[in-house]
């Protein structure tokens, strides 16, 4: 509902990118958090900045959370909020230096946090999770505060059940829980000895500067987005919400009920993008293959932090692109199969989400790449964090400066160093603030959740062998990207783990040596002929029981001349479909052994 032509809505990032796609430790209900909302206001060191020792005194000691958990929320909130790429690559370049644990946690104590938007943040978790009620019936109960979808709306929802990018799960959430979160903010002189709010309290200014973390919005539609804070301290609202420029404060009361009359659906989440974002054109496209699939963006009118491209249905098709439109997108690819997808552009986030049989490489990260239910996909990533959960016989080639997540439900996951390039990848690691190390992706931590009904305390622990494994060196090819480009990049960055580059090296021997044998071996024209067309026909049999060849041939180049996007400009990715381009690689297999 709006007031006075203003629109509040929640803000799509803290909850696409901060809350944990699993159910959350019952030590961060509202009982502890106002505790601990309480304690950081009366002890020094602790407001309005929380330095990671002090959290880790809270958490560990108070809390009793385990110190990988403890450091797993402290560093998903630095993941969210805005540092430059020139910070991050500083901070990658600290803890390069860093050779032992205490070297490590001197560079961690360094690190800081806004202790009310920290606050706001871990009580977000409850996005995630399970109710009784929820477990067996499957959905939560309508609330008076939520309006009953529209067909339309239940139509949209179908194609995405993940509550993280679901925009009325947000504005659900923030309407039933607005009171709570407003209550965290308020000081402690004012709340009484059981830490609820007293009636007559006030909200000052700087507590709601924080609550922009969840919340912004604008005047009216077509407007600039501005800060929460901004549009409760002047124009229609400033009266609404009671704010005092003497006291610098709201009326706790006034405050919630301006804020719930003017709470709205976000209109730049994917809810409005399925309905209007533009069409995303791609330089390859077979009519009949792409009936079924869905691609939109918003990336046309949306401010940053909240462009989104969606693909959906994409089946047997290979999809390439670098492009201005995807810069800084979130992404997701949802319920794709038998596709080889390749986005070669620096981006916010990714999410591949119930895919299958599919192939997907990605430029550089900024923040995460989440892949949830999914079956027998091949990612190929670098990115902030690597996040995976109920997905099975999955291969994920990473280049990470933090520990993979591995959630619960996981079976047969590989793990495997980062092993493909392509022309402007350093370029466009240096945009988002990636370097070469640290790189962690053979460390992952497994999350585990000891019952979700119950809200058990999640623990952190080295993972089960029996739901991932590091790809063993003798299984280890390299990554082709089969698109002629612009740029510098010529070689893997950093290059390969030495057991790595020690297999390829091998096979490179045993090609060699095979190339001698056949040399040596004196064959007549004819011999040759007939041996050529032997290893042809095994190479061909091995493209078709490898499902490269379905690759292959969708590079062919397209009959039409040219793609055009939505508003008539010819579509900006840059791609040469000639398989000579490729070199040898687990893309196209090993075809230079019929030498």
């Amino acid at each position: 509902m709006e007031a006075n032509g203003v629109s509040i809505w929640p803000r799509m990032e803290p909850f696409l990118l901060g809350a944990l796609q699993v159910a959350p430790s019952s030590k961060l209900n509202l009982h502890y958090l106002r505790k601990m909302a309480i304690y950081v206001r009366t002890r020094n060191g602790c407001f309005p900045i929380l330095s990671w020792p002090m959290w880790r005194h809270i958490a560990c000691g108070k809390l009793q959370l385990p110190e990988d958990l403890a450091w797993l929320y402290f560093e998903t909130y630095d993941l969210l909020i805005g540092h430059t790429p020139e910070e991050r690559l500083e901070w990658a370049e600290c803890l390069s230096q860093c050779s032992t644990k205490s070297e490590l946690d001197q560079q961690r104590n360094k690190l800081s946090v806004d202790t009310l938007q920290f606050l706001l943040f871990l009580y977000i978790q409850q996005l995630n999770r399970v109710s009784l009620r929820t477990s067996l019936i499957g959905e939560e109960w309508p609330s008076h505060r939520t309006r009953s979808p529209s067909p339309s709306d239940r139509e949209s929802k179908t194609s995405y059940q993940n509550k993280n990018w679901d925009d009325q799960a947000h504005l659900s959430f923030v309407q039933s829980h607005l009171a709570e979160i407003l209550e965290l903010l308020v000081e402690p002189g004012q709340l009484s000895q059981s830490g609820q709010a007293l009636r007559d309290c006030q909200v000052s200014l700087d507590a709601v500067r924080s609550l922009g973390l969840l919340l912004e919005g604008s005047v009216c539609q077509g407007k600039a987005v501005q800060p929460i804070h901004r549009l409760l301290t002047k124009g229609p609202l400033e009266t609404q919400a009671g704010y005092s420029s003497l006291t610098r404060s709201f009326p706790l009361h006034n405050l919630l009920s301006c804020l719930q009359r003017s709470l709205t659906l976000n209109p730049f989440g994917i809810t409005a993008c399925l309905h209007s974002g533009k069409k995303l054109a791609w330089a390859q496209q077979v009519e009949g293959a792409m009936k079924r699939a869905k691609i939109a963006r918003n990336t046309h009118m949306a401010p940053p932090g909240s462009k989104m491209v969606l693909m959906s249905q994409v089946l047997k098709q290979t999809l390439a692109k670098t492009s201005d439109k995807l810069t800084g997108a979130n992404i997701k690819i949802h319920r794709c199969a038998d596709a080889f997808i390749y986005l070669l552009s620096p981006l916010r986030s990714v999410s591949v989400d119930k895919c299958r049989d599919s192939t997907v490489v990605l430029g550089p990260v900024e923040t995460s790449v989440h892949i949830h239910s999914c079956q027998n996909v091949w990612v190929v990533c670098m990115a902030g964090r690597i996040v995976i959960g109920t997905s099975s016989r999955c291969t994920i080639h990473a280049l990470t400066p933090t520990r993979p997540l591995l959630l619960p439900g996981n079976t047969d996951i590989t793990l495997g160093p980062f092993h493909t390039f392509y022309p402007s990848l350093e370029d466009h690691m240096a945009s988002v603030g990636l370097a070469v190390v640290p790189n962690l992706w053979d460390q992952p931590l497994l999350l585990v959740t000891e019952g979700l009904a119950s809200h058990s305390l999640n623990t952190l622990s080295s993972p089960d062998p029996s739901c991932y494994r590091l790809l063993p060196p003798s299984e280890f090819h390299t990554l082709v990207v089969p698109f002629q480009m612009e740029g510098d990049t010529c070689e893997v960055p950093g290059g390969l783990p030495p057991s790595y580059q020690a297999a390829l090296d091998e096979k490179k021997r045993r090609i060699q040596n095979w190339q001698k044998t056949v040399i040596e071996a004196r064959l007549s024209k004819e011999q040759k002929q007939q041996f050529q067309e032997l290893v042809e026909m095994k190479f061909h049999e091995w493209l078709l029981e490898t499902g490269h060849r379905q690759e292959l041939d969708s590079l062919i180049p397209p009959t039409i001349a040219s793609v055009k996007d939505s508003d008539g400009a010819a579509a900006d990715t840059n791609q040469v479909n000639d398989p000579k381009h490729m070199r040898t690689g687990q893309a196209v297999g090993q075809s230079s052994m019929a030498c």
